[in-house]
């Protein structure tokens, strides 16, 4: 019975760090329920970095029922100061009896350390209670704490015949409103959206987040234009965000567009090129990383795609499927790589399917093999 009280208050904290998804990061997204005699006492989640953590919110909107009561988190209480005190002092100071972990905390500040506070103040501590959910909600924290790397997202449209358009070099919208809508939520959620220089210059979008009643926050846009080609009249440098732009070109990128497009408040990084059109996405990916960006959705355009996926950096992939016919003229959703049979193929794991209008979408993990 335990253990089903367990699981049942353990999804309600994991409805309330789906609260902060897109607004924590680099933090985790972190919720917590508290609970006396199986009625919710109080409820918090994490809600932006450098804030009080989910712990301290539940426990402030409990008040003096936390004495005694169980706690539900669904990541490891911290155990060290940083932007705010330590959670673990504060759940055991507070009286709580018992709390139940979803997960432990790779951060190596705290890897276990909070757990072993709570037991050696007497508090009894049962972790790994939907530990694969409370995983999910934070694959980009997991990857980025452990690896510095940021979590690698790719997103398309495609035709029925694999294509992102129906004519190449030409901008052409192949699936539906709903799909459209679908993806501005992801860019609500993920910190950064990346495209290449193709895409700027046939597509000029301004890469932002429009969602009802101005409740989007738009990703940092990052762009790879190995030769600067990127008129500085485009929308994605015009367009009213609170999110910067960020362009990665080659070493012996021409100086004088540098310094236009830094005056225009653009972020410039010079990076080495692996070839004539190709630029070193590793080098590029630890410098995303070390500005504490955790995720990256990367819209295109097909060489882009190309390069990661040939690379084995894609870790998810959102593709939203039109029911319609592009043709021969269209670009293919991917260029630059290839597979010679189904043994080499990469392909999503444990994908899933979802209808949107007339389209679908299909996302799930890369597997390589």
């Amino acid at each position: 019975m335990r253990n089903e009280f367990d699981s049942h208050f353990m999804k309600i904290a994991l409805n309330q760090a789906r609260k902060g998804e897109g607004r924590t990061s680099p933090n985790p997204c972190v919720g917590a329920v508290l609970v006396k005699g199986h009625e919710i006492v109080g409820r918090g989640y994490h809600k932006k970095a450098g804030t009080p953590h989910a712990e301290i919110h539940a426990l402030a909107d409990a008040g003096s029922q936390a004495q005694g009561a169980t706690m539900y988190v669904t990541l490891e209480p911290c155990n060290h100061t940083g932007k705010t005190p330590p959670c673990s002092h504060a759940v055991a100071k507070a009286g709580v009896s018992r709390v139940v972990v979803g997960m432990r905390d790779p951060n190596p500040l705290v890897d276990g350390s909070g757990i072993d506070y709570l037991q050696e103040h007497g508090i009894e501590v049962h972790s790994g209670v939907l530990e694969a959910q409370c995983r999910t909600i934070n694959l980009p924290f997991l990857k980025h704490i452990t690896t510095g790397l940021p979590y690698l997202i790719m997103k398309a449209g495609i035709s029925l015949d694999g294509k992102l358009n129906y004519e190449s070099g030409t901008s052409g919208w192949i699936t539906g409103t709903e799909s459209g809508k679908y993806v501005h939520r992801l860019r609500n959620r993920y910190d950064s959206i990346m495209v290449g220089c193709n895409t700027v210059l046939i597509d000029n979008p301004s890469l932002t987040t429009r969602l009802a009643k101005g409740q989007g926050r738009d990703p940092v846009r990052v762009i790879l234009d190995r030769e600067l080609r990127i008129p500085l009249n485009a929308k994605v440098f015009s367009a009213t965000s609170g999110a910067y732009c960020w362009i990665f070109c080659s070493k012996d990128a021409d100086e004088n567009k540098i310094d236009q497009l830094q005056r225009k408040g653009v972020k410039v990084s010079r990076i080495s090129h692996l070839s004539e059109t190709e630029l070193d996405l590793p080098e590029m990916l630890k410098l995303i990383g070390k500005a504490g960006i955790c995720s990256v959705l990367i819209e295109g355009g097909a060489a882009l795609h190309g390069s990661f996926m040939r690379q084995k950096l894609f870790d998810y992939a959102y593709l939203f499927q039109a029911p319609l016919f592009a043709g021969e003229e269209g670009l293919s959703l991917i260029s630059g790589y290839s597979a010679r049979g189904k043994a080499e193929a990469s392909f999503l794991k444990d994908a899933q399917y979802k209808k949107l209008g007339k389209d679908i979408v299909i996302h799930g993990a890369l597997s390589y093999p």
